[in-house]
């Protein structure tokens, strides 16, 4: 868990440093008019980023929780997986309305 942590700070403080030298406008006033730009483009991908990477987080750790008792419990199995299906598709769900927050931002 700590390497996670450190690799979030770490992307952060890049993202932090980086993002004055792109937000400066070029000069290109039809690509400012349209409300676009590379430092605009490159928040929305990282924030979309960031989504992908925690709906995976969840959703591997459910199935990974829901093997492991499946395998204690076989006789509720089926319950057990009803209730796994759900629980992804919640988080599928809060991964797509946040996907597409980040690419309407």
């Amino acid at each position: 868990m700590f390497k996670f942590a450190k690799m979030i700070v770490l992307c952060l403080a890049i993202l932090a440093v980086a993002s004055p030298a792109m937000a400066q406008d070029g000069g290109d006033d039809a690509a400012a008019a349209a409300g676009g730009g590379f430092s605009m483009d490159l928040g929305k991908a990282f924030g979309a980023g960031l989504v992908i990477i925690g709906a995976g987080l969840g959703i591997s750790r459910i199935g990974g929780s829901a093997v492991e008792s499946m395998a204690r419990q076989p006789e509720v199995a089926g319950n057990i997986q009803t209730a796994m299906i759900i629980a992804a598709a919640l988080i599928e769900g809060a991964t797509f309305f946040a996907l597409i927050v980040c690419m309407q931002a």
